[in-house]
């Protein structure tokens, strides 16, 4: 398709919005669609709206060009900002249900023992167990 360009007519390619590693082209001397990769198979598949953000932050950024080093480097950024935050909420959240979950421990009374049971229980020696099951 690409040596014919010039000499072929505009067509539609065809994508999928939310993976945007490969597009669909008609083939030329068909009616089938021909499935086109990305130039370089190492870069990770992304979706249109990663794309679009990351490309609005670089803009941002004060970049004029967007080169495609640049714009891969900008999606794994946001997705490791995503991670964390996403690993940080979650586990803010299960520790508040975890502890939301646990009683509140009640503050025991002062125990007062009647007057000649103090004494007895001072004279009275701790016996081990003689049978300790094990399970």
């Amino acid at each position: 398709m690409i040596a014919r360009r010039d000499r072929l007519e505009k067509f539609v390619r065809r994508r999928d919005p939310r993976d945007i590693s490969r597009i669909w082209a008609p083939d030329p001397d068909g009616d089938a669609y021909v499935q086109v990769p990305y130039r370089s198979l190492s870069r990770p598949p992304i979706s249109v709206w990663e794309q679009r953000a990351a490309v609005a932050r670089l803009r941002e950024s004060g970049r004029d060009q967007v080169d495609e080093h640049a714009l891969f480097a900008m999606v794994e950024q946001m997705r490791q900002i995503t991670d964390t935050a996403a690993a940080t909420t979650r586990k803010a959240r299960r520790q508040v249900q975890r502890r939301s979950a646990v009683p509140a421990w009640p503050v025991p009374a002062p125990v007062t023992l009647p007057a000649g049971e103090g004494d007895r229980a001072a004279d009275a020696s701790a016996q081990p167990f003689e049978v300790i099951e094990q399970w």
